[in-house]
């Protein structure tokens, strides 16, 4: 090759080069994808709701106030089909909800609802914030209609994810009385597995000597994840994160810590999402776990000392909330392997802040939609949101949404201290 022609090679590259924008950390944020915040409200006079997960048909599932005022209030089970919001009542109880990933495509929807009958044991099984007396059980909404799970002798139940095949998990009391439980739990209670036919249930073994155990999450292939340990109050026995394959619990290990990480959600990629103690046995972090590279530490939102990883899809994608030290939270996205708060992430348009509220939201579907749960500061309403992914803002958009982080009131952290650890208020953790 000739020196003149390399030189024209070289001077045409740089050129190139020079032609090219520049891409700073500005414009590349604005490569990223953006997201149209929808308030989806609350039931009729309520001022609270969240969503706490939502299918690939875009159907938000959670539950809402039923009377006017902030958190804590009664609550029911809801879910918002095309901005419609459905109330899907209780098993004559006065309180229902949904706390985890469900996602069944179908029209059912599992519930975690009060009834109408005192526990004799007083144990407070699912930690409902009104009539703590109470039994409660899981149960399938179809068609208006609520039809109760089985326990395994107990009294109490409850549910947690549910997947395409049928199956949903949970827990469920045995009829053993345990002299070794924690008080005010009298009962065993196992992980399980109920249908796909109607009635049926299936207990799962504890790890190892541990006597009592809770499923979480299930993926289509019959994979689950949730906690096992000694017998104490739903959501304290949290000895081990374990993986139910085959019916076979293997222990996934932590982040350092030996008593605080419960894995929430897994994919159809069998990749775990949730949160970990790390060396310290203070500070919070979600995790990733996959088969190849098994526990990894997600971090937390510059800032931020507690995180939790609420939702994964089966692109990776993992959702979030992430926490200062003064319960501070909002959500984030992390995806491509970085971290990102969603806040900065969404159209202008919408008053609401995203806010990260710990294990019960927020969720992210196969199509990359979001929801959770919002603070709107000029009003103080607390609404579910669902947030739809798009490259290009709807044009005529109000509003900047800045992203910049906002300081809750005190009943709002309040609020999201609560719902952050494992259990409807908190427990555990």
């Amino acid at each position: 090759m000739k020196p003149t022609t390399l030189t024209c090679i070289i001077l045409t590259a740089v050129f190139a080069v020079l032609a090219t924008p520049i891409r700073t950390a500005a414009q590349g944020d604005e490569g990223h994808t953006r997201y149209q915040v929808t308030n989806l409200g609350a039931l009729s006079g309520a001022t609270y709701a969240y969503g706490a997960t939502l299918n690939n048909r875009g159907w938000v599932k959670g539950e809402s106030g039923v009377v006017p005022g902030s958190y804590p209030v009664p609550t029911h089970a809801a879910v918002w089909r095309n901005g419609v919001i459905t109330d899907l009542g209780t098993l004559d109880g006065p309180s229902s909800g949904i706390d985890w990933v469900q996602k069944n495509d179908g029209g059912r929807i599992v519930v975690l609802s009060q009834t109408a009958n005192t526990d004799p044991n007083n144990e407070d099984f699912c930690n409902f914030a009104f009539n703590t007396d109470l039994t409660c059980l899981g149960a399938v909404w179809q068609h208006g209609v609520l039809t109760a799970l089985p326990t395994l002798g107990g009294y109490n139940a409850y549910p947690g994810g549910f997947n395409n095949r049928g199956q949903i998990v949970g827990a469920a009391e045995t009829s053993t009385q345990d002299p070794n439980c924690i008080a005010p739990q009298v009962l065993d209670y196992q992980a399980v597995i109920w249908g796909p036919k109607p009635g049926q249930i299936r207990a799962l073994p504890p790890f190892h000597r541990d006597s009592v155990g809770v499923a979480l999450d299930i993926n289509e292939k019959g994979q689950v994840v949730g906690v096992s340990g000694d017998c104490a109050p739903y959501g304290q026995a949290v000895a081990h994160a374990v993986l139910w394959q085959h019916g076979r619990p293997f222990h996934l290990g932590s982040l350092g810590g030996h008593n605080g990480t419960i894995p929430f959600v897994i994919n159809n990629r069998g990749e775990v999402v949730g949160f970990s103690d790390l060396g310290d046995e203070v500070t919070t972090h979600a995790f990733l776990w996959t088969k190849q590279n098994h526990m990894h530490d997600l971090g937390t939102l510059p800032g931020d000392v507690f995180s939790s990883a609420s939702g994964i899809n089966d692109k990776g994608q993992v959702v979030g909330g992430s926490c200062d030290a003064s319960g501070n939270c909002r959500d984030f996205l992390r995806d491509d392997g970085v971290m990102r708060d969603l806040n900065t992430l969404v159209c202008p348009g919408t008053s609401l802040y995203l806010t990260g509220n710990g294990i019960a939201g927020p969720d992210i579907n196969d199509r990359g939609e979001i929801t959770g749960q919002g603070y709107d500061p000029n009003t103080g309403d607390t609404p579910a949101f669902l947030a739809v992914p798009t490259r290009h803002c709807e044009a005529g958009s109000s509003g900047p949404s800045t992203g910049q982080k906002v300081i809750l009131p005190q009943s709002v952290r309040d609020q999201l201290q609560q719902r952050k650890g494992f259990g409807r208020f908190g427990l555990g953790h």
